[in-house]
């Protein structure tokens, strides 16, 4: 059996396992656990630095809390992710021991990774983890983050957090074996063992949602993460969580999806997939060909209007006069402040209200094309 070269030479891998995949009926499943850790371990023993993405904390605190199903409303499934996550810990811990690894818990919003002093500390977090050999085991901030403020499931968290730490490889668990050509739980359906693009995927029927109900995610989020990672040069392995073991061996097992671009600015991938505009501001025809065509900073000039409440330093929305959004950046403003900007060159914002005003709207280095 020849071994998948892009997982045999990866020394850095990040492995995302969810809900469905780790507990039964509101209750973490240990034998399913031990499977993951063994695995990880003996990947760890060949000399590969390992993070683990794992959804499970709200499923986890499901049962203690007496609920027997995924709460809809935020709050309640905050409190169960807050009870939820200490057993998630305490069990991959003891897990862990068992091979002599300790873990540390590395909780994320997605504000910590679009900000630019924030991303850099998560960056420093987790290389010096790793350094110590520790086993990061990372969730979204499931207690604190807020609908307008959250990374929408694991597995976007996991593409995105491979992209952060450097990883060579990211292998996607799931509930199914792979990617199908169809429903796999009918006959006649076929498993793609390779993706080298998105023009392999256009025929497909790919289902949006689990059968567990304790998950977020079906495989359009799981497609829509590898292409996540594999534009930006990541190789993606997506199979069953009961594979795991052979996945990480390098055996051909699951969907391998082949890179299909290069690695970009951390940030900016971030703010392209993990973030969504808390505003918007209109531009003019000339405006639009500067960003899209020279990769311009967005200037006051070139803004016809400003919609939505948001601060400086916060995601917003670029479109063009017909509608369109082009692109996403960081914004320097006020959203209270721009109206009496619009149209107006940065000299003469300069020289009538002070120096502090000769700055961009939108700086090209805080701005990514959609």
């Amino acid at each position: 059996m020849k071994q998948r070269a892009e997982v045999v030479k990866a020394g850095r891998i990040v492995v995302k396992v969810g809900s469905s995949s780790l507990t039964q009926r509101g209750r973490i499943d240990l034998e399913r656990l031990r499977l993951l850790v063994d695995a990880i371990a003996a990947r760890r023993v060949e000399g590969s630095e390992v993070v683990l993405v794992s959804s499970g904390a709200i499923a986890a605190g499901l049962a203690p809390m007496g609920l027997r199903s995924r709460p809809r409303d935020l709050a309640t499934q905050q409190a169960a992710a807050s009870v939820g996550q200490g057993l998630l810990m305490a069990r991959y811990s003891d897990a862990f021991a068992a091979h002599g690894l300790r873990v540390g818990q590395v909780l994320l919003t997605v504000d910590d990774v679009t900000r630019r002093s924030h991303y850099r500390n998560a960056y420093r977090t987790f290389a010096r983890l790793l350094e110590l050999g520790v086993v990061p085991i990372v969730n979204e901030n499931d207690t604190v983050a807020t609908t307008e403020i959250r990374f929408g499931d694991n597995d976007r968290l996991a593409a995105l957090t491979s992209h952060l730490v450097h990883t060579d490889l990211l292998v996607l668990l799931s509930d199914v074996d792979g990617l199908y050509d169809g429903d796999p739980r009918k006959p006649g359906t076929t498993m793609i063992t390779d993706v080298r693009g998105p023009v392999d995927l256009e025929p497909l029927k790919i289902g949006r949602t689990g059968s567990s109900g304790v998950g977020t995610g079906g495989m359009q989020t799981k497609v829509e993460a590898a292409g996540i990672a594999t534009e930006a040069g990541i190789p993606v392995v997506l199979t069953s969580a009961a594979r795991v073991g052979e996945a990480l061996r390098g055996d051909p097992v699951g969907t391998l999806f082949h890179p299909t671009g290069r690695r970009r600015k951390t940030r900016l991938l971030w703010l392209a997939h993990a973030t969504s505009g808390q505003g918007r501001l209109i531009l003019d025809e000339g405006a639009v060909r500067a960003l899209t065509d020279r990769r311009s900073s967005l200037l006051p000039a070139g803004i016809t209007a400003v919609e939505g409440n948001f601060s400086a330093g916060d995601p917003v929305d670029l479109l063009s006069p017909a509608g369109v959004v082009i692109a996403r950046g960081l914004v320097n403003y006020d959203a209270t402040e721009l109206p009496d900007l619009l149209g107006r060159s940065t000299r003469d914002l300069a020289r009538d209200l002070g120096p502090t005003y000769e700055r961009e709207v939108v700086h090209r280095d805080d701005l990514v094309l959609l």
